[in-house]
C-alpha cells in the first residue's frame, strides 16, 4: 500500500510538472486564499496586541473618575470635583492603592525661538505611579513644590524634541503662557495611545500651579486611581460611587452626575472589536479557498477528459477503480497542498512587511497557519473527489475508443 501511494504521488507530480503553468494557475486561488487568511489574521492579532499594550501603558488596575453622565443630553454637565474628593476616596475605599486629582488645559510653551502647543496637566507625584510613567532624566516634585504651587514642570519626549531638539532639558526653563517654568524632569517615551493621541505631548506641573496660574479656579476635572493587586474591581467601583454620591448630595432617585471608567473594560472592548474584525476579514478571505477549490475541480475534470484513453488502458490491463480514483484524488490534493505551502510562505513574508510598515507587533499564530493548510488540503479532497470518481467509473471499452 505504501509503495502504491508513493508511486501515485510520483505520477501526480509528473503530471503537474508536465503542465507547470496550468497547474500554477489552478492553485492560484488556493495560494491567494491561504496567504490572505494568514496575513489578515496575523496583522489583526498584532493590532490587538498593540491596542492591549497601549491601554496597559496608561496604567494597571486603573479607574478614572470623571464628571458628567456617560449617556444622555446632559452628558458632561455636572459640578467639578475638588481636592477633598480625592482624599475621601483614598481614605474610605480600602480597595484603592493610590489616587491623583488632575486638572488639564491647553497652553503654548516656548523655549527661545521655538514654541509648541501642548496639554498641561496639574497633578501630584501619584500621577506617575498610577500611569506607569518612568523618568528618562531628572526627578518628580518635592513636597514644598506641590504645596506651594511652584513653577516647575516635567515634560514629555515630544515637547522635548519640539523645544530642545537633542538637548537635555533638565535644569533649563520654558515659558508657559506668561510665566517661566523650570524643567525638573523628563518622561520616558510612550508613543501613541489606543485613541490615537500622543502620550508624550504633555507638560506636568503641580496641581496648585495649574489651578492658580493657568485655570484660575480650584476645580478638579478628573480623579485617577489604581487599585490594589487582587482587588475586586466591581466592589471598588460600587464603593467609589457610594462615597461620591454622598459627597455630591445626590438623592436616592437621582442619577450619578459622575462616571467611573474601568481601564480593563475599555481594554476588553477594544480587543474584542479588533478580534471580531479580524475574524470577519479572515472569513471573507477564506472564500478565496472555495474559489480555488472550484478551479481545482474544473482542471481535474479537464484532465480526466484529456487522459481518457490513458485511464482506459490502465483499467484494461487490470487497474482497479480505487487505484484510478486514488491517482486523481492524490493529484488534486498535491495541487492544493502545494498551493497551501506557497501561500504560507507568501503570508509570512507579507505579514512581516505589513507589520513593519504599519508599526504593529508581529504575532505568529501557528494554529491559524496549520488550520489554513489543512483547509487547503481538505479543499483538494472535496473538490478533487468528483473528477476522480468520474475517472474511476469510466468504461474501459469506451475509454479506449476515445480520441
Amino acid at each position: 500500500m505504501r509503495i502504491m501511494l508513493f508511486n501515485t504521488i510520483l505520477l501526480a507530480l509528473r503530471e503537474i510538472r508536465r503542465n507547470v503553468l496550468r497547474s500554477f494557475l489552478t492553485v492560484l486561488g488556493i495560494v491567494i486564499g491561504v496567504a490572505a487568511v494568514i496575513t489578515l489574521v496575523t496583522v489583526g492579532n498584532g493590532t490587538t496586541e498593540q491596542v492591549t499594550q497601549q491601554i496597559a501603558s496608561l496604567g494597571n488596575n486603573m479607574l478614572i473618575l470623571t464628571t458628567g453622565k456617560r449617556m444622555g443630553p446632559d452628558q458632561g454637565v455636572a459640578p467639578p470635583f475638588d481636592l477633598t474628593d480625592a482624599k475621601a476616596i483614598l481614605r474610605e475605599v480600602h480597595y484603592v492603592q493610590a489616587v491623583t486629582p488632575t486638572a488639564s488645559t491647553s497652553a503654548t510653551v516656548v523655549n527661545g525661538n521655538e514654541n509648541w502647543s501642548t496639554t498641561v496637566t496639574g497633578t501630584d507625584n501619584e500621577f506617575f505611579l498610577i500611569r506607569n510613567w518612568e523618568f528618562a532624566g531628572g526627578r518628580d516634585f518635592e513636597e514644598s513644590e506641590l504645596s506651594g504651587g511652584r513653577a516647575v514642570c516635567v515634560i514629555g519626549e515630544t515637547v522635548r524634541k519640539e523645544l530642545f531638539g537633542s538637548q537635555d532639558p533638565v535644569g533649563l526653563s520654558i515659558r508657559v503662557k506668561n510665566f517661566s517654568c523650570k524643567v525638573i524632569g523628563l518622561l520616558k517615551a510612550k508613543g501613541q495611545s489606543s485613541m490615537g493621541s500622543d502620550q508624550d505631548d504633555t507638560v506636568v506641573m503641580p496641581l496648585h500651579t495649574v489651578q492658580r496660574r493657568l485655570i484660575g479656579n480650584k476645580d478638579v476635572k478628573m480623579i485617577q486611581m489604581s487599585l490594589k493587586d487582587g482587588a475586586d474591581t466591581d466592589a471598588a467601583i460600587t464603593d467609589i460611587e457610594s462615597v461620591m454620591r454622598e459627597r455630591r448630595h445626590l438623592a436616592f432617585n437621582e442619577d450619578n452626575n459622575f462616571n467611573v471608567m474601568d481601564m480593563k473594560e475599555i481594554t476588553k472592548m477594544f480587543t474584542s472589536t479588533t478580534k471580531v474584525l479580524t475574524a470577519l476579514l479572515g472569513a471573507v478571505a477564506a472564500v478565496s479557498l472555495l474559489v480555488g477549490g472550484i478551479g481545482i475541480m474544473n482542471i481535474m475534470l479537464v484532465s480526466v477528459t484529456e487522459r481518457t484513453r490513458e485511464i482506459g488502458i490502465r483499467l484494461a490491463i487490470g487497474a482497479m477503480e480505487r487505484e484510478v480514483l486514488l491517482q486523481f484524488l492524490v493529484e488534486a490534493v498535491v495541487l492544493s497542498s502545494l498551493g497551501g505551502i506557497i501561500g504560507i510562505i507568501i503570508a509570512v513574508a507579507a505579514s512581516l512587511g505589513i507589520s513593519a510598515a504599519i508599526n504593529v507587533p508581529y504575532v505568529f499564530d501557528g494554529g491559524v497557519v496549520m488550520l489554513s493548510f489543512m483547509f487547503s488540503v481538505a479543499v483538494g479532497v472535496i473538490f478533487g473527489y468528483f473528477p476522480a470518481l468520474k475517472a474511476a467509473r469510466l468504461d474501459p471499452i469506451d475509454a479506449l475508443r476515445h480520441e
